[in-house]
C-alpha cells in the first residue's frame, strides 16, 4: 500500500485550533508524508467522498457554535439530502478543543465525529476533547491522543513504518522565503488598503472608523480603568442590530517592536517581500513590499504567551547545549508541567522567551518568523449603542486588562492596551474595523418583555438592546446591572436612570463592596421572584445573561431556578426542564467570555 496523502482541516477562532493542525502536519512532514493543511471553509467540500485520509481539528465557541472558518462546511456536512455511505472510503480522525468550564463542552467536535460516522466514514481513534481548564492545558489530551493516532497509522500504512523519520532536532524548511529589496527607498506602502469596490468591512477589508472619543467611565480612584470608546463609521454601509459584535486587530506596542527588532538584529525600516517554499499564500493582511516594522507591529504575536510549537521550532536553532536542553525539555510531553510553570503561569510573552534564550535568538533565521509567530488575532467587543440612538456612530465599553505575576512587569491585555493608549484629541486616529452577527438575538415581538443580567462591562450589549429597543417603542425592559460600588463603576447611571422615571426600564442594582456582605445580581434576581415569575410565566419574557464565564452564568441560572420552585411551585427536576425548554428555544441566551 503506498504512503496515504494526509488532508488536515481546522475550524479555529483564536488560533489554537489551528497551531495544532500545523503541529500534526510537521510531524507528517518528518514521516515524508504528502500533507495539506486548510481552514475547513477554505477546503472544497464537495472533495471529501474521494478523500483517504483526514484528520479534522475542530475548536467549539461561545454557546456551542462551529468557529466562524467552518460555518458554511458545517452547513453543508449536515445537509439532510447527503447519502448515507457517501463517506466510507474515509479513514478520519477528530480532535475536538474546548473549555470543560461551559455547558456545552467540546460540542463542535462530539457532533462532527457522530455526523462523519453517520455519512460512513471509518474513525481511526476514538475523538479527542480536550479541556482548557486542565492543570496541564489541552496538551494533556493531545498528546496521548496523537500518540495513538500516529500508532493506528503505522500500523494500517506499513510503508510509512518502513521509513526513518527526520530527527526532531533537523528543522523542516520554512514556509515562507523573505526576499530583502536592496533600496529602502523603494516605496513600501503598509497603510491599510481600502477597496472602493468593496462596500462591506470585513477582515479582508476592515473599515478605518475615525475614533471620536475615548473616555474613563470608572472613577480615578478604581483600580480598574474602563472605556467608552466611540467610533465615527460614516460611509461604511456598516449596519447592526443589538447583540452583534465589532471586531479590530490590535497593534504591538512600540517599545516590544523595538526590542524585538534589536533581538534579531533586525532593520525595522528594511523593506521585504515574500516567497511561499511550498502551495502556502502569502497572509492576505500583508502587503508586498512590506517593512519589518509593519510585520512586527501590526502582523506578529509577540506580546502572546507563546504555545509549546514555538519552543519546539526554537529547538530547533539552539545551538548552545544549555538553551537547547531546557528548550527540548519544554517542546517534550514529559515538560509540560514545567513549561507550564515557566510560561503560563506567570504570562510569559514570546518576546521575554526570545530575551532568556539570547543565544538561540541570535541564530533564529528571518525566514522562519511566520512559522514561529503566529498572526495577531482580531478580538471582538460587543457593541455597546444603537444605530437607532446614535447614527453612524459605534460604541464599545472595555476594560483595560491589567495584571501582577510573579513577572517584574504588570501583565497587560494587548487590545485594550493598544485602544486606551489611542487619544483623538491629539489628532486624528483611525481603528480598522469590521462588524460581524453576534450570539444574542431579541424579540421582535413588542409585547414579550425583555429581562436582562449584565453585570460589568456584560451591560454592554444591554445597553444597545434597550436603546434599540425604546427606539421601537418596545417598554417592557428589565435590567439586573451589578458592580463593585455606585460611587465607583456604575456605568451608564444616569442614562439607566432617566429611562427609569421615564417608566421604559425597571433597574435592579447590586453593589457588591457597598456594604459588608457582598450582594451580587444572582441575590436581586432572587429577591424579585415574583417579578420574574410573572413576566416569564406568564407574558412570555426572553431571558438573558452576559458577562464573565466564570461563576455568574451559572449562578443565576440558579437563581432562576430557584425563582420557578419558589413561586411557580416546581420540582427541582422540573425547574431544571423548565430551563432547558427557555434554552432550546432561544428564550434564554448567553454570552460569556473567560
Amino acid at each position: 500500500m503506498s504512503n496515504p496523502a494526509l488532508l488536515i482541516v481546522y475550524g479555529s477562532q483564536t488560533g489554537t485550533a489551528q497551531d495544532i493542525a500545523q503541529r500534526i502536519a510537521r510531524q507528517a512532514k518528518r514521516r515524508w508524508l504528502k500533507v495539506r493543511v486548510l481552514p475547513l471553509d477554505d477546503y472544497n467540500v464537495a472533495n471529501l467522498i474521494s478523500e483517504s485520509l483526514v484528520v479534522f481539528v475542530c475548536a467549539t465557541t461561545g454557546q456551542g457554535d462551529p468557529p466562524d472558518n467552518m460555518k458554511n462546511f458545517w452547513r453543508f456536512l449536515f445537509k439532510k439530502s447527503l447519502p448515507a455511505g457517501s463517506l466510507s472510503q474515509l479513514d478520519c480522525a477528530v480532535l475536538g478543543l474546548g473549555d470543560s468550564s461551559y455547558p456545552k463542552f467540546n460540542f463542535v467536535a462530539k457532533k462532527l465525529h457522530k455526523r462523519l460516522l453517520q455519512l460512513g466514514a471509518n474513525s481511526l481513534v476514538p475523538v479527542g476533547l480536550a479541556d482548557d481548564q486542565h492543570d496541564l492545558g489541552q496538551d494533556a489530551v493531545i498528546d496521548p491522543w496523537l500518540t495513538t493516532f500516529w500508532e493506528t497509522l503505522l500500523t494500517l500504512y506499513p510503508s510509512v513504518a518502513e521509513v526513518a523519520p527526520l530527527r526532531e532536532d533537523q528543522p523542516l524548511p520554512s514556509t515562507y522565503n523573505f526576499l530583502f529589496l536592496n533600496d529602502k527607498r523603494e516605496k513600501t506602502d503598509d497603510r491599510l488598503r481600502i477597496n472602493p469596490e468593496q462596500t462591506l468591512s470585513s477582515p479582508l477589508n476592515p473599515f478605518p472608523a475615525r475614533m471620536v472619543f475615548n473616555r474613563r467611565v470608572t472613577d480615578l480612584s478604581h483600580f480598574q480603568d474602563v472605556r467608552l470608546i466611540e467610533f465615527d463609521i460614516t460611509g461604511s454601509n456598516i449596519e447592526f442590530e443589538a447583540g452583534d459584535v465589532v471586531m479590530m486587530r490590535p497593534r504591538n506596542a512600540e517599545e516590544d517592536v523595538q526590542q524585538f527588532c534589536e533581538l534579531l538584529r533586525l532593520d525595522p525600516e528594511a523593506s521585504f517581500t515574500l516567497r511561499a517554499t511550498d502551495a502556502a499564500a502569502v497572509p492576505a493582511g500583508l502587503p508586498q513590499p512590506c517593512t519589518v516594522r509593519h510585520l512586527v507591529e501590526s502582523h506578529l504575536d509577540i506580546a502572546a504567551v507563546p504555545r509549546r510549537s514555538f519552543f519546539e521550532l526554537l529547538a530547533q536553532f539552539a545551538s548552545n547545549e544549555l538553551e537547547r536542553e531546557k528548550l527540548a525539555e519544554f517542546s517534550s510531553a514529559a515538560g509540560q508541567d514545567d513549561l507550564h510553570g515557566y510560561c503560563n503561569r506567570p504570562r510569559r510573552t514570546a518576546l521575554e522567551v526570545l530575551a532568556d534564550f539570547p543565544h538561540t535568538t541570535a541564530e533564529l533565521h528571518v525566514d522562519y518568523l511566520l512559522d514561529l509567530f503566529p498572526e495577531i488575532q482580531p478580538r471582538s467587543f460587543s457593541i455597546a449603542s444603537s444605530l437607532k440612538a446614535h447614527p453612524q456612530r459605534l460604541q464599545i465599553l472595555v476594560a483595560v486588562v491589567q495584571y501582577k505575576t510573579k513577572m517584574f512587569k504588570p501583565r497587560r491585555g494587548l487590545c485594550s492596551t493598544w485602544l486606551a493608549s489611542l487619544d483623538p484629541t491629539q489628532g486624528e486616529i483611525y481603528v480598522p474595523l469590521w462588524v460581524k452577527k453576534g450570539s444574542l438575538r431579541f424579540p421582535r415581538d413588542k409585547e414579550i418583555p425583555v429581562i436582562m443580567v449584565g453585570p460589568g462591562t456584560g451591560v454592554a450589549p444591554f445597553r444597545s438592546a434597550v436603546q434599540e429597543r425604546i427606539a421601537e417603542g418596545k417598554t417592557a425592559n428589565v435590567l439586573f446591572f451589578g458592580c463593585r460600588s455606585e460611587s465607583k463603576d456604575f456605568f451608564f447611571r444616569s442614562e439607566w436612570e432617566s429611562l427609569r422615571k421615564a417608566e421604559q426600564l425597571q433597574l435592579f442594582t447590586a453593589f457588591s463592596r457597598d456594604q459588608e456582605e457582598k450582594v451580587y445580581v444572582q441575590h436581586r434576581v432572587r429577591q424579585n421572584g415574583a417579578l420574574l415569575w410573572d413576566l416569564i410565566a406568564k407574558r412570555g419574557a426572553w431571558f438573558y445573561i452576559a458577562g464573565n464565564a466564570k461563576e455568574m452564568p451559572a449562578s443565576v441560572c440558579d437563581a432562576l431556578k430557584d425563582v420557578f420552585q419558589q413561586e411557580g411551585g416546581a420540582s427541582v427536576q422540573e425547574a431544571e426542564q423548565m430551563l432547558a425548554a427557555m434554552e432550546k428555544t432561544g428564550r434564554l441566551q448567553t454570552e460569556t467570555w473567560s
